[in-house]
């Protein structure tokens, strides 16, 4: 029987391959859960008035990580799943801060896959697109994935 759910084995990978996840929207709870989770106890993200005075931005915003570590449960709720190994390496960029209530999807296109030296195991990277409500890309991160490859 097929367990429902179970995500892309690497050879089932096709260079040029796209893919969007679903949304998910950044709440005050999010937020807050994260920084005080995380020790990032920034004025910033807690303070009201500190934001008033001193913020270059209008809003609540999220720490990036936050925004990344969504993006990575919507990419592996969808495509990793039981065949996800390890998250081996990354390269990020931030374009564009992310607000409490602003909903986030990923985009992403395989780049490449291959198969590792040893069993059935592959190396899958891909270039990823966090985008926001409008439309806009606030993050690019490219992450390389040892995956397990289709049994048999």
């Amino acid at each position: 029987m097929q367990l429902l759910g179970t995500g892309f084995y690497w050879d089932d990978l096709e260079v040029g391959a796209q893919y969007q996840t679903y949304g998910r929207t950044i709440t005050e709870t999010d937020l807050i859960n994260f920084v005080t989770g995380t020790g990032m106890l920034e004025s910033l993200f807690l303070d009201a008035e500190y934001r008033k005075r001193h913020s270059a931005m209008e809003g609540q915003a999220a720490p990036a990580l936050l925004v990344l570590s969504f993006a990575e449960g919507l990419v592996l709720n969808c495509t990793g799943q039981a065949t996800g190994l390890a998250f081996l390496n990354m390269e990020m960029d931030v374009k564009l801060p992310v607000f409490v209530g602003d909903t986030i999807h990923v985009e992403l296109e395989v780049s490449e896959a291959r198969k590792t030296s040893k069993s059935d195991r592959g190396l899958v990277k891909t270039r990823n697109r966090i985008v926001n409500q409008r439309g806009e890309t606030v993050i690019e991160y490219s992450p390389q994935r040892l995956m397990e490859g289709r049994a048999g």
